[in-house]
């Protein structure tokens, strides 16, 4: 009994210690980065982007290392389906989200590739070496893209908040202290994971597909609730979906390539048919509203993501959890 206190403790402030440090991480990696003259863009769509995923990307590495790699997987998959059942669902339920003409041609698109490639390496419930390495790399050519087509529009990101203005001394110090902090409260964390998993009888998957994708997700859901209620929330969609890309491609491709987990068929037909059905739903969602809006803008006003849609996403949400602890 002690030890289960312990290990909702470890888990707890491992979630604090994740969010806090993710947070001073990024921000001394990207003042580095600018004041050793990086363009801002740049930093923008490599360190700010990918540093919403720190948490997930962290858990992954140490799940991985302790040989809980079904952890690291159901952390993935499961923060991709809060990500939109949740975080993206409350945040229109409190202010719809305006839809941008780059979402129906680069990310929405992206999105769906890198759901159907997550798909081709889960479909025998393995995930191998080299699969791992391929979905990894798949972040240079993305990543080159980004950086292209936001050049000829760098109205479509906005980072002015997100690189703090630091000297090179201090920066280094939060980089190294959000660094150590974020491994530590991973260590816990898993740790925690590991040992509410047995005593509920349940596998790592489940944990990390409920408890641990939850709360990795809660930076991204305090985000965005904030700009929605600040009426700040342009961007919010948008970061959503790239937070998604890249959970695919670094949070599931990294137990691959550290510790090849061993998997149940229900990681494809019952977990990943939940991400890619409420994925096909976003993006739906999406386009129609896009279409038809665009088509008839004097009856239908500017195409946004509303409160339908959220309740929608939140219904779905639901009943993926009613179908996973039944």
């Amino acid at each position: 009994m002690t030890e289960l206190w312990l290990a909702w403790l470890a888990i707890i402030a491992g979630f604090v210690g994740l969010i806090w440090s993710a947070d001073r991480f990024v921000a001394g990696s990207a003042a580095i980065a600018n004041n050793f003259g990086v363009s801002r863009l740049i930093i923008g769509l490599t360190i700010v982007s990918l540093g919403t995923s720190a948490p997930e990307i962290i858990v992954s590495i140490s799940a991985s290392l302790q040989g809980s790699g079904e952890l690291a997987i159901g952390n993935a998959l499961g923060s991709n389906i809060a990500n939109i059942g949740l975080v993206l669902a409350i945040t229109a339920l409190i202010a719809p989200m305006p839809i941008q003409k780059h979402l129906i041609t680069q990310e929405i698109p992206i999105l769906l590739l890198v759901t159907a490639a997550a798909g081709g390496v889960l479909y025998d419930a393995a995930l191998m070496p080299i699969e791992g390495i391929l979905l990894l790399a798949c972040l240079i050519p993305l990543l080159y893209f980004m950086v292209r087509s936001k050049k000829s529009h760098p109205e479509e990101i906005d980072i002015s908040d997100e690189i703090p203005d630091m000297k090179t001394l201090i920066a280094s110090f939060w980089f190294v202290v959000g660094l150590a902090v974020l491994i530590g409260s991973s260590e816990m964390l898993v740790w925690g994971a590991q040992i509410v998993a047995i005593d509920f009888g349940v596998s790592p998957l489940i944990i990390g597909l409920t408890v641990i994708a939850v709360g990795t997700s809660l930076p991204e859901l305090a985000a965005s609730v904030v700009s929605a209620i600040k009426g700040h929330h342009e961007m919010a969609l948008g970061n959503i979906i790239g937070s998604n890309i890249f959970n695919i491609l670094t949070v599931m491709s990294l137990p691959a390539i550290i510790h090849p987990p061993t998997m149940t068929a229900e990681v494809f037909s019952r977990d990943f048919t939940a991400m890619a059905a409420i994925t096909l739903l976003l993006a739906a969602a999406i386009v129609v509203d896009y279409l038809i809006r665009n088509r008839h803008p004097e009856s239908h006003g500017v195409a946004r993501l509303g409160r339908r849609i959220g309740c929608l996403l939140l219904a779905s949400y639901i009943g993926y959890y009613y179908l996973l602890f039944t």
